[in-house]
């Protein structure tokens, strides 16, 4: 039985938005500065982990019904697609591409295969790093 902390409650609402917040600008700025995929992912965990923390596991497992280990799936397939798709095209493996695109209120935004790489990272990691913690909290979620 988990105590009733209002405080505690309140203030991982704001911290968890701002967390999100800034792994997800640590993820896009990665293939131009430091960060990308991992550190984000990592960022991104430490929110979700804030959450169990903060309200009861079981609390937020009923109201996000995600699949970690499904996440990590599906990121590990992403990252090996975007390594393996090159090849069936005559370059070689890990080869990216990238471009500019011009939309209508944001202007010129630069794109990448890279992105994509670094979201499997991302999410590899967070659905890891999240299945860890609930392993370790012994939740069979």
């Amino acid at each position: 039985m988990k105590e009733n902390d209002v405080v505690l409650e309140t203030i991982s609402k704001i911290a968890i938005f701002i967390i999100l917040t800034f792994g997800f600008y640590i993820f896009l700025a990665g293939h131009d500065n430091p960060g990308g995929g991992f550190i984000g992912g990592l960022v991104f965990s430490s929110a979700f982990i804030l959450m169990f923390l903060a309200f009861d596991v079981e609390t937020v497992v009923q109201s996000m019904p995600l699949d970690f280990r499904a996440v990590t799936i599906i990121g590990c397939l992403i990252s090996i697609g975007t390594g393996i798709i090159p090849i069936f095209f005559g370059h070689p493996m890990l080869t990216h591409e990238d471009g500019y695109v011009t939309l209508p209120l944001l202007g010129e935004i630069h794109i990448s295969s890279v992105t994509l790489f670094e979201l499997g990272i991302l999410l590899t990691v967070v659905g890891a790093v999240v299945t860890i913690m609930l392993a370790i909290s012994g939740d069979n979620s």
